[in-house]
C-alpha cells in the first residue's frame, strides 16, 4: 500500500469553524466551537483520506522572517479574540488524544511546515492531501499534492489538483505566486500592485505567464493606466512575490517517519469527547474500550439475612435505608427492593413484606428513630407514592457527596465508596447490565448487592461528614441542603396541575398557525414545497428568489437558523420562515412534550427537580423542564396558561428576585457605587449608563440602557469584548472601551474580579456567601483555555452560587412560615430565581405580606433584595 500523508493547515482551518459556527460553551463553560468544528472535519478526513501519515501544522506566533522583508506584513489584522485563541491548546489535546501528530516552528509558518513536508513526501513518490482555508497554498498543488479548500465555513470542499486549477483558474500551480505578487493579499497585508485584481492577474499571466515577463515585456501591456500602475510599483510587486513563496526547505526538525498515523485509541478519544462534551461526535468513533473495571471475583462476602418479616429490633434507633430502584423517574418506577444496615445487622427486605409491615411503616414514619439515607428527596417521593411519609432522615450521602465533590458526575454509592477509598465495591452496571440490556438478577444476586451498598452508605456517613466539618460545610448540608431536598420532594409528589384540554387547544392552534404560515410562505415563493425540507427550500431562496448564498453543505445550500437570520432584511420570507421553525419548536418540543408526561388521572406534571448537578447550586428540572419553556414568544409565554390551581377558587402566586445576581455582586464587591444604586433603588441599567456614557438621567437613551444591561450581566459572567461586541452587534474595540469605562465607574468590581482570582489560585477553590465550595484545579494551568476558563469561574460563581444559596433559604423559610401561620398555600415550582406557588383565594392579603418579607430579608446583605410579585388564575397570568 502506498503512503499517504494528510497535512493539515491548524490555524486556518479552526480560524474558520470558529467563525462558521455559533459561539458555544459546554457544560463546563469552556468554549467549544471551534474546536467541535475543526474535530467534526477531522472525523471525516480520516475516514474519506484514510492517511498512514499525518500532521497538523501550526504557526508558532505573530513574528516571522518574512518581517523582515516587510515589517507590515499580516498588519492590520485584528487581535484574535480570546474566545478562540483559548481553544488552540484545546485543539492540541484533542489531537493528542487522536495520536496525531502537530508542530509548529519559530518564525515560520503553518504553510512552510506543510511546503517542506509535502516535498519531501512528494521525493518518496508519496500521495499527499493538504488542507486549509489558504489560496497561498495552491503553489504546492502536484501530481502527487491536491490542496482541498475549505469553503464557505469548513464543511465544504473543493480539491484542487493542476488540471483542476487550470480548468476553474486558469493559471498553473507554480503561477499561485506570480498571482498573489500582482494582485496582492488583504489578508496578509501583502500590498500587490494597486488596481490589479484576480482578474487582470489572471489576464497578464496568461499573456506573461510570469512577473518576471510582464515587466521584462511591459511595452506589450495594454492599457496606459494599468502600464502605470505596474511602472510605479514595480517594487511592491517582487517584494510581494518574494513574501508569498512558501519555503520548502525550512529547518523543520520532524521526519516523515514522526508522522506515522495508525488509527486513534478509542478509550482516549471517547473519554475527551465526553470531557467537552461532544456528545454527539461518540457515535461516530469506531466503539468505546471496554470497562475495565474489577468484576466481583474480588469482592469479600457480606454477611446479611434477608428477611420476610419485619420487626422493631432489626431497625434499631439509626440505620441505613436504601430503596433500591433502577427506573430513574422514580415517581412512577418500581422498588426492587429494601436495604436496612444497622450497628449489628444487614438486611434485605423484599419490597412487598416492607411496605405492608407496621412496624417499618412506623419506624419510617417516627422522627425520632434516625435514617441514613443515599438520597432524602428520592426515598421521600418514593415512600409518599406507598402512602408512608418518611421522617427522622439525618444524613443524605448524595448530596453529601455533590457538596464534597460538586465537578463529579457520578454521585452513585459504589462510586462515592470508591472516592471514599473503599475496595469491596460492585458497580451496578455489573449487576443490572446498562441501557436496552438492563435487568434484574437472580433475587439472591439482587439482594446481595443492595445489602452491600447499605452497608457502604452506614459505613461511610461519619468519615463524610467529618470531611464537611473540615470543609465547614456541615451546616450548608445540614441547615440548607437537607431541609431544602425534603420540601422538593414534597413539591415534586403534590405535582402542579396542567389544564389539558387548554394545552389541546393551544396545539390545535399553533398547527391552525403554522397552517396559515406554511400558505403565506408558499405564496411568497410562488410555489408550494416542502418547508422542513432543506433541499427544497434552498433552491427556492437562492435560485427563485435569488437572495444572497451565504454559506454551502455537500448537498446544496444551507438554510440554517443562522443564516436566515443574517437574510432577515432581504426578503419578507425570511421572518415568515423563522416564526414557522420558532412555532414548530414550540409545538413539537413543548405542548407534545408537555402532554406526554402529564398524569393522566391527576392531570398533574411531576417535574422532578435536581439538586446534585450544577456546580453553582443552582436547582434544574426534568421531566419537563420547566425552565426551558421558551417565554420570549407571546406563544411560548401562552403554555403558563395551562398551569393552573389544583383546588377550586385557588389562584397562582409567582415571586420573583429582581437582578439578584448584580445585588449578590454590589455586596460582595462592595463597590460603592453599585451600593448606592440599589440602596437607593435606581435602575442600575440606567445607573450604569449615566457613568459609563457619562451622561444625565434624563439622557439615557434606550439604546444606551440596553448596552449598559448586556454589560451589566455579562460583566457577572467574565465577559469579553468580543462576546460583547456579538452580543450588541458593535465593533471589538467599541466593546473594549465600554468594559474599560465600565470598570472606570465601578473600580471595586474589578478589584474584586482580581482578587478572587488571585485566592482560587492559592487556594484552588471558591466560595458562596454559605460556604458552598467550587474546586478550580485548572487555574494555574499552564493550558490558556482551561487557565481561562477556571478564571472566569472564579469570577461568577460566587455571585451565581450565592444567589442560589440565597433562593434555596428562602424557600426553607417561607416553607416554614406558611405552616406555622397554618396557611394551606403550598409551593409548587422553583424556576431560576422565582417561585410559584398556589393558595385559596382568601389568603392572598397574608402572602402579599409574607412572601416578599421573607424572600427579601432571608439573608442579610450590603443591599436590599428586591421581589416583585403578581398573581392570578393561572401561571401566565401571575407573571
Amino acid at each position: 500500500m502506498s503512503n499517504k500523508l494528510v497535512l493539515v493547515d491548524g490555524n486556518s482551518v479552526i480560524y474558520r469553524a470558529f467563525f462558521a459556527l455559533p459561539l458555544l460553551n459546554n457544560d463546563k463553560g469552556v468554549y467549544t466551537n471551534a474546536v467541535y468544528g475543526f474535530t467534526n472535519m477531522l472525523l471525516k478526513i480520516l475516514e474519506d483520506e484514510k492517511p498512514t501519515h499525518m500532521l497538523v501544522a501550526f504557526d508558532a506566533g505573530k513574528t516571522t522572517f518574512r518581517h523582515e522583508t516587510y515589517q507590515e506584513y499580516k498588519g492590520g489584522r485584528q487581535k484574535t479574540p480570546p474566545e478562540l485563541s483559548e481553544q488552540i491548546p484545546l485543539l492540541k489535546e484533542v489531537l493528542d488524544a487522536f495520536q496525531i501528530s502537530h508542530y509548529q516552528l519559530d518564525l515560520y509558518e503553518a504553510d512552510d511546515i506543510i511546503g517542506t513536508l509535502s516535498r519531501q513526501a512528494q521525493e518518496n513518490d508519496w500521495n499527499v492531501t493538504v488542507i486549509s482555508g489558504d489560496k497561498d497554498l495552491l503553489q504546492l498543488v502536484s501530481d502527487n499534492v491536491t490542496v482541498n479548500l475549505t469553503r464557505k465555513g469548513i464543511s465544504d470542499i473543493e480539491p484542487y489538483t493542476p488540471s483542476f486549477m487550470q480548468e476553474k483558474m486558469a493559471i498553473s500551480p507554480e503561477q499561485i505566486i506570480d498571482l498573489k505578487a500582482l494582485m496582492g493579499d488583504s489578508s496578509d497585508n501583502i500590498p500587490g500592485v494597486p488596481g490589479v485584481g484576480e482578474k487582470t492577474a489572471t489576464k497578464l499571466l496568461k499573456q506573461f505567464e510570469t512577473v518576471d515577463n510582464v515587466y521584462d515585456h511591459l511595452h506589450d501591456v495594454s492599457g496606459k493606466k494599468l502600464k502605470e500602475k505596474l511602472e510605479n510599483h514595480k517594487d511592491d510587486a517582487f517584494m510581494s512575490k518574494k513574501l508569498v513563496i512558501i519555503d520548502r526547505d525550512s529547518p523543520i526538525d520532524v521526519t516523515l517517519a514522526d508522522m506515522t498515523y495508525s488509527g486513534y485509541p478509542q478509550a482516549d478519544v471517547s473519554a475527551i469527547f465526553k470531557d467537552l462534551g461532544f456528545q454527539s461526535l461518540l457515535g461516530r468513533i469506531d466503539g468505546e474500550a471496554e470497562d475495565d473495571s474489577e468484576g466481583s471475583a474480588e469482592l469479600s462476602p457480606i454477611d446479611y439475612t434477608i428477611a420476610y418479616e419485619v420487626t422493631e429490633s432489626m431497625l434499631g434507633d439509626e440505620a441505613a435505608l436504601v430503596l433500591e430502584m433502577l427506573e430513574e423517574n422514580y415517581h412512577y418506577g418500581n422498588i426492587e427492593g429494601v436495604g436496612v444496615v444497622n450497628a449489628s445487622n444487614a438486611y434485605f427486605i423484599p419490597t412487598e413484606t416492607a411496605i405492608n409491615s407496621d412496624a417499618f411503616k412506623a419506624w419510617a414514619a417516627d422522627s425520632s428513630q434516625s435514617k441514613i439515607v443515599f438520597d432524602a428527596k428520592k426515598t421521600l417521593v418514593a415512600l409518599l407514592n406507598q402512602g408512608i411519609h418518611v421522617k427522622g432522615i439525618t444524613f443524605d450521602m448524595l448530596l453529601t457527596s455533590y457538596l464534597l465533590n460538586p465537578a463529579e458526575n457520578n454521585h452513585d454509592i459504589p462510586a462515592i465508596a470508591h472516592r471514599m477509598g473503599e475496595t469491596d465495591v460492585l458497580y451496578d452496571e455489573e449487576v443490572y447490565g446498562k441501557g436496552a440490556k438492563m435487568k434484574l438478577p437472580e433475587q439472591d444476586a439482587l439482594s446481595e448487592h443492595v445489602a452491600r451498598k447499605t452497608s457502604l452508605l452506614f459505613q461511610l456517613k461519619d468519615k463524610m461528614e467529618q470531611q464537611l466539618k473540615t470543609n465547614e460545610q456541615l451546616e450548608l448540608l445540614k441547615e440548607l441542603e437537607m431541609p431544602l431536598a425534603l420540601i422538593l420532594g414534597e413539591m415534586e409528589h403534590a405535582g402542579v396541575r396542567v389544564d389539558t384540554d387548554r394545552l389541546h387547544e393551544m396545539d390545535e392552534d399553533l398547527k391552525q398557525r403554522l397552517s396559515e404560515l406554511e400558505k403565506e410562505i408558499h405564496e411568497l415563493a410562488g410555489e408550494e414545497f416542502n418547508l422542513n425540507s432543506p433541499k427544497q427550500l434552498g433552491p427556492v431562496l437562492f435560485e427563485k428568489l435569488g437572495l444572497p448564498v451565504i454559506k454551502k453543505t455537500k448537498t446544496g445550500y444551507s438554510t440554517a437558523a443562522d443564516v436566515l437570520e443574517q437574510l432577515q432584511n432581504e426578503h419578507e420570507i425570511i421572518p415568515k420562515l423563522l416564526l414557522y421553525r420558532q412555532l414548530g419548536k414550540l409545538q413539537s418540543t413543548y405542548l407534545a412534550g408537555l402532554l406526554r408526561v402529564v398524569d393522566k388521572d391527576s392531570h398533574k406534571i411531576h417535574t422532578r427537580f435536581n439538586q446534585a448537578l450544577t456546580q453553582t447550586g443552582r436547582l434544574s428540572s426534568i421531566e419537563p423542564n420547566l425552565q426551558n419553556i421558551p417565554i420570549r414568544l407571546e406563544e411560548g409565554r401562552k403554555i403558563r396558561r395551562a398551569f393552573v390551581p389544583s383546588e377550586q377558587d385557588w389562584i397562582m402566586f409567582a415571586a420573583d428576585y429582581s437582578q439578584i445576581e448584580l445585588r449578590v455582586l454590589a455586596h460582595i464587591a462592595n463597590d460603592d457605587k453599585l451600593v448606592e444604586a440599589f440602596t437607593n433603588d435606581l435602575d442600575i441599567h440606567t445607573q450604569t449608563a449615566m457613568d459609563v456614557f457619562h451622561v444625565d438621567r434624563e439622557d439615557v437613551t434606550a439604546h444606551m440602557r440596553r448596552q449598559a444591561k448586556a454589560v451589566n450581566f455579562g460583566i457577572v459572567y467574565g465577559i469579553s469584548d468580543f462576546g460583547l461586541s456579538q452580543s450588541l452587534g458593535i465593533t471589538r474595540k467599541e466593546a473594549k472601551q465600554f468594559i474599560e469605562r465600565y470598570f472606570e465607574s465601578y473600580p471595586d468590581v474589578k478589584g474584586y474580579m482580581d482578587d478572587i482570582v488571585q485566592e482560587a489560585k492559592h487556594q484552588g477553590y471558591v466560595t458562596t456567601i454559605m460556604k458552598r465550595r467550587r474546586y478550580l484545579p485548572e487555574i494555574t494551568s499552564r493550558n490558556f483555555n482551561r487557565r481561562s476558563f477556571a478564571e472566569r469561574t472564579a469570577m461568577n460563581t460566587p455571585i451565581q452560587g450565592s444567589a442560589a444559596d440565597i433562593i434555596k433559604k428562602a424557600m426553607i423559610d417561607l416553607n416554614e412560615k406558611l405552616k406555622d401561620e397554618k396557611l394551606e398555600a403550598r409551593m409548587l415550582l422553583q424556576v431560576h430565581d422565582e417561585l410559584i406557588l398556589e393558595a385559596p383565594k382568601q389568603e392572598i392579603e397574608q402572602l402579599k405580606e409574607i412572601v416578599p418579607a421573607i424572600m427579601e430579608n432571608t439573608v442579610d446583605l450590603n443591599v436590599p433584595l428586591k421581589v416583585d410579585y403578581e398573581y392570578g388564575e393561572s401561571w401566565f397570568d401571575a407573571k
